[in-house]
């Protein structure tokens, strides 16, 4: 595995609808690789997977950016991606850590949203109005004021931060005050 602070170089990459068979394998494969710590939603749903494809030397390259900086889950996903791609038969392969752009909420796809709130996570609200994820823009990490997410479980608005910080780094713990019900909220980066 390779760490960078470079963003993903751009031109013609591995996304789907490419010619090359083992790279639309790769994508179908590492579409069901799950998030360690959320294993309702899968690693591409989240975003952290931002490439596949081919390096210079044939060798598959797969490209994933941690949720934030420092985030424990990262060797773990790691691990998950090498084993996948390894049980598919698709070898050889690299994992590259990418940094920068920094991951952000808004590369979640929708369909991540409604699974982390059936999963009892509310999703975050609004968004950071980043760019694609193969695309620089320099982020300003000013504290603005967002809605209350509302409770996964009854849906309320009415609801109140406990801690800054839930069962991850990446999560504030809340709870509903209609059903009174803690939960995690995945903070907007």
């Amino acid at each position: 595995m390779t760490t960078s602070t470079a963003s993903c170089p751009t031109g013609t990459t591995g996304m789907p609808g490419t010619t090359d068979a083992a790279l639309e394998r790769a994508w179908a494969v590492l579409e069901t690789v799950p998030d360690p710590e959320i294993p309702v939603v899968s690693i591409r749903e989240l975003g952290i997977l931002r490439d596949v494809r081919r390096a210079a030397d044939g060798t598959l390259e797969v490209v994933i950016t941690p949720t934030y900086s420092g985030c424990p889950a990262m060797s773990q996903i790691a691990e998950d991606v090498a084993h996948a791609l390894d049980v598919a038969g698709l070898k050889p392969h690299r994992i590259a850590t990418v940094l920068a752009p920094a991951w952000t909420t808004d590369w979640m796809t929708a369909g991540a949203r409604e699974k982390l709130r059936a999963y009892g996570i509310a999703p975050p609200t609004g968004n950071c109005g980043s760019a694609a994820p193969a695309q620089e823009k320099v982020m300003r990490f000013v504290p603005r004021a967002l809605p209350a997410p509302s409770c996964p479980r009854c849906g309320s608005a009415h609801t109140e931060r406990l801690a800054q910080f839930g069962s991850t780094a990446c999560k504030a713990l809340y709870r509903c005050l209609d059903c009174r019900e803690p939960f995690d909220y995945f903070k907007p980066y």
